[in-house]
């Protein structure tokens, strides 16, 4: 079973629409991904604001920061 995730980001952020990008064909494939705005929570903000994006495996707390590409994040989340 592929863990579920989260990507950390906000909009007009060229490199999120990027990660995004790369997470798409693994969503084909079963991928569970939440896409957060950290401009709508001040904690998610003070974070990640220099870091983004950042993709989170939800059962582990991993993360994998950007850049990445798809061989990347299919040993992340292995």
């Amino acid at each position: 079973m592929t863990p579920e995730c989260q990507l950390f980001g906000t909009l007009g952020c060229h490199l999120c629409e990027l990660a995004e990008a790369e997470l798409m064909p693994l969503v084909g494939h079963g991928l569970q991904v939440e896409l957060l705005d950290i401009a709508d929570d001040a904690s998610l903000y003070d974070s990640y604001c220099l870091h983004i994006p950042v993709l989170r495996r939800i059962d582990t707390g991993a993360e994998l920061a950007w850049p990445f590409d798809t061989e990347q994040v299919v040993a992340f989340l292995r």
